[in-house]
């Protein structure tokens, strides 16, 4: 038993053959599904998925690099869309300054708008940042005195000061694919020493293929490689980081458990 903790199923790559994808993942063991949204225009597409299959889930949320073309975006709309049974989680939402496609001024604001939207509905907030560990950890430690919320840092790749910050406050941490390539030998250190009890697996897919399909299109049902080079890290058996990783989604997205 595995769930992926975030993908793409509308993203190109994926979308083409999705009944295909979730067969292939399916057969690998992967029995759960998160269909993230990155904007508006998709929430439509990622919950329609979520109410068509019964393994997979939905967010609804805006990606920092799109947070320009959303900058008007109210609460009430994240509040509206994650009423439907299939909605389980708030973003991807968060900062992102390697690419820096929105101002960052806008991107915090989304953020922020988003922490509230968690906090109020108690769905689980799912954080992108990337080159940005300063103010993410900042907003959230100043959103988190106003008020806790459940939260996911997704494709961990910070550093452990950052990982323990998060945990300190409560977070999760997710792991995808880059925790397997040769390069991330620093990450792979946190992966090993990360509490078990907070501990998550994705893909991200269609993007961040593990070891060995680097180069390829990731699917969801590269879940169960990055899980067994996890299990290998910390010195597990592979299903029991699958069963952990699991429990700790489901405790975690307490509306997909329900």
């Amino acid at each position: 038993m595995l769930v992926d903790s975030h993908c793409h199923l509308e993203y190109k790559g994926l979308v083409e053959d999705q009944q295909g994808v979730l067969s292939r993942a399916r057969q690998a063991g992967v029995t759960g599904f998160l269909n993230i949204s990155t904007r508006r225009s998709e929430w439509d597409q990622v919950v329609g998925t979520a109410a068509r299959e019964e393994d997979v889930w939905a967010s609804v949320g805006i990606h920092p690099h799109e947070a320009d073309a959303h900058a008007d975006l109210g609460a009430s709309a994240l509040v509206e869309a994650s009423a439907h049974s299939s909605v389980i989680g708030i973003g991807e939402t968060g900062l992102d300054y390697y690419y820096e496609h929105s101002d960052r001024e806008t991107q915090q604001a989304l953020f922020r708008t988003h922490i509230g939207v968690s906090r109020d509905t108690g769905l689980p907030l799912i954080v992108h940042t990337r080159d940005a560990e300063d103010d993410t950890a900042r907003i959230i430690t100043e959103e988190m005195e106003k008020g806790a919320f459940p939260a996911l840092i997704h494709c961990f790749t910070a550093s452990a000061g950052f990982a323990r910050q998060m945990l300190d406050l409560g977070l999760s941490i997710s792991l995808s694919g880059i925790v397997t390539f040769k390069n991330a030998k620093d990450l792979q250190a946190i992966a090993a020493e990360l509490p078990e009890d907070r501990l998550l697996v994705e893909t991200d897919s269609p993007f961040l293929a593990p070891v060995p399909h680097r180069g390829k299109t990731c699917e969801p049902a590269y879940t169960a490689d990055t899980a067994r080079f996890v299990a290998e890290l910390r010195g597990i058996d592979p299903g029991r980081l699958a069963t952990v990783t699991s429990e700790n989604f489901f405790r975690l997205f307490k509306k997909a458990a329900a």
